[in-house]
């Protein structure tokens, strides 16, 4: 079992760093962290005309067809560049909810819109600090309507889209598209620790909203959806960590102190290496999570939960020994380091705080112990 990159993956994520490398250096970042700009929309634009939101979107609804290993590889150096784009939430989670449950006329409206970079979407899922699932959401979908506050949503203060998780009837969990340019919902721009990335507050009173997938499947096709991002965004957490373990090797070569460079200092030494073994293994999950999810694997769950557990734990730790092998420097605004302990935060929350995906992981292995 190979659960490498192809060849031809390999060269389109060698096409994606060179490009990314060109287009979104650190000043691009900076530039959109320190600006009045939510997100950059030339790069946004340059990606859509790549086809890479559309990867894993089928051809027939305007996508490249590059399945869902291909928008890892893409995943991976969208997280190094640390892209300051709408990626994760059209590609990862608008667009998988749309082919995992959309009506065909939901795909036919939607789907070649967000392959060429035409619509944003978003994820409405958290209700505030506090974590809400089940029937403790308090967003309602009531006689055609949607009511009720989501915060924070990243990107939600541009997107076209929303896919919202909400209480309908007696059902806990249902997933509704809403189109958020009408009357019935209002969104403020919030922040977060990550400048770079826009957040939102969305109200809906009375919103106009449809159904994804049939009645009594809200609670499994949030499950599937979240499964399906978790790898993706794992891939693009493993980008981001190994960028900031480059940029500290890098570092450590060439800053002097006491006549010899600091990263032959074995205090040096010990940090990245525990860093590189954190990405590795955080790289070989995500393996086993894009195999899961390209083959459908009953696992899928588990390989999520893993993957997504790993990955979070790699960026933060590659993020703050970044911070502290720049030293004193590192803690600056005007370094770059903290532009990965930023986005290394936000994604770790990104689909629900890291405690909820280690409850995962532990459930899904007694559950596969048990059988």
């Amino acid at each position: 079992m190979d659960f490498d990159f192809s060849e031809d993956e390999r060269t389109l994520k060698d096409e994606a760093k060179r490009f990314l490398r060109d287009r979104c250096p650190p000043k691009a970042v900076r530039r959109v962290l320190e600006g009045e700009v939510p997100f950059d929309r030339e790069l946004w634009k340059a990606i859509g005309d790549l086809g890479w939101i559309g990867a894993a979107i089928p051809e027939e609804y305007g996508g490249a067809a590059l399945g869902h290993v291909g928008l890892c590889a893409i995943a991976e150096e969208v997280g190094a560049a640390l892209a300051p784009v709408p990626f994760a939430s059209t590609a990862y989670l608008a667009a998988e909810a749309l082919v995992l449950a959309g009506t065909e006329a939901q795909k036919r409206r939607w789907l070649p819109r967000i392959a060429k970079g035409e619509a944003i979407g978003c994820f409405a899922e958290a209700e505030g600090a506090e974590a809400r699932s089940g029937k403790a959401l308090a967003t309602l979908f009531d006689k055609g309507g949607l009511n009720g506050t989501k915060i924070p949503v990243a990107d939600g203060a541009y997107a076209d889209l929303a896919i919202v998780v909400a209480r309908a009837g007696s059902e806990a969990e249902a997933l509704f598209l809403v189109e958020l340019d009408q009357p019935g919902v209002a969104r403020e721009a919030v922040k977060t620790v990550d400048p770079s990335r826009g957040h939102a507050r969305i109200v809906f009173q009375n919103a106009k909203a449809e159904r994804l997938g049939q009645e009594g499947e809200g609670a499994e096709l949030r499950r599937q959806l979240l499964d399906r991002a978790a790898v993706l965004m794992a891939f693009e957490q493993v980008g981001g960590a190994d960028a900031a373990l480059q940029m500290a090797c890098e570092y450590a070569r060439t800053r002097f102190a006491f006549g010899r460079p600091i990263g032959s200092q074995q205090g040096i030494k010990f940090k990245l290496a525990d860093v590189y073994c954190a990405v590795e293994l955080a790289r070989s999950n995500a393996y086993w999570g894009a195999w899961a999810l390209a083959a459908g694997a009953p696992d899928l769950g588990l390989a999520a939960a893993t993957a997504r557990v790993a990955a979070s734990k790699a960026f933060w730790l590659a993020a703050k020994e970044n911070i502290q092998v720049h030293g004193g420097m590192g803690f600056t605004w005007e370094g770059d380091c903290h532009f990965y302990y930023r986005r290394a935060k936000l994604l770790s929350l990104a689909l629900g705080a890291p405690a909820e995906w280690k409850e995962k992981l532990v459930a899904a292995f007694e559950k596969r112990n048990a059988a």
